[in-house]
């Protein structure tokens, strides 16, 4: 594969949204060829899904969340991503499987070694190149959300867990990560991760 996959990730609140998009306008405007996509949703099964995990009223036990997530996500590789970085195109994700890593395995305390083997399976062995981790404060996070979802609506505990969690993903993974602070002017942080992004590939390790 020629392309770039890279992922946004964070809490509740941390401007993943934005930045990533941002960061998509940049590389168009830099004739990149980039592909723009979202977790859960992204393909026409994706958003179906994603309905179902987001929906406040809905009852979904831990375990039926990491495997809709999990779907979700194989149905979005195959359908979007993988193609695109055949193509040799960019992928810009708006999370992805590590958010399944903090929000699933430690979030909702599964375990993170079994979330990651099922989601290996299900995205093919196809990790993002890079994680984007937008970090911030659990309570500036939380005041930022315009509309909680589902698991957005969860309490500060758990945001606690998963924010806790991403930081350990990111230390465990230093050559995949990239670690900003999301609480940068705009301006600053999408140049910083602009420049992270177009250093020297580092070597990557499961």
């Amino acid at each position: 594969m020629n392309g770039r996959y890279v992922a946004f990730e964070g809490i509740e609140g941390a401007g993943k949204s934005t930045i990533a998009r941002c960061i998509v306008s940049a590389l168009q405007e830099a004739d990149y060829p980039v592909v723009f996509v979202r977790e859960p949703g992204g393909t026409s099964t994706g958003e179906r899904i994603r309905e179902i995990l987001l929906d406040g009223d809905a009852f979904v036990t831990p375990w039926a969340e990491v495997l809709l997530f999990a779907a979700a996500r194989a149905q979005l590789v195959r359908e979007e991503v993988r193609p695109a970085l055949e193509a040799g195109s960019w992928v810009v994700s708006d999370r992805s499987v590590y958010s399944s890593l903090a929000y699933q395995g430690i979030g909702r305390e599964l375990g993170i070694d079994l979330v990651r083997r099922i989601n290996d399976v299900a995205i093919g062995g196809l990790w993002p190149h890079e994680v984007v981790l937008l970090r911030v404060d659990v309570d500036v996070g939380l005041q930022r959300q315009r509309v909680a979802d589902r698991i957005g609506a969860e309490g500060i505990e758990f945001q606690q867990r998963v924010s806790r969690a991403f930081d350990t993903l990111a230390v465990s993974e230093p050559a995949r990560f990239i670690v900003t602070d999301a609480a940068s002017p705009v301006d600053a942080l999408i140049e910083e991760i602009w420049e992270q992004l177009h250093r020297p590939a580092r070597p990557l390790r499961m």
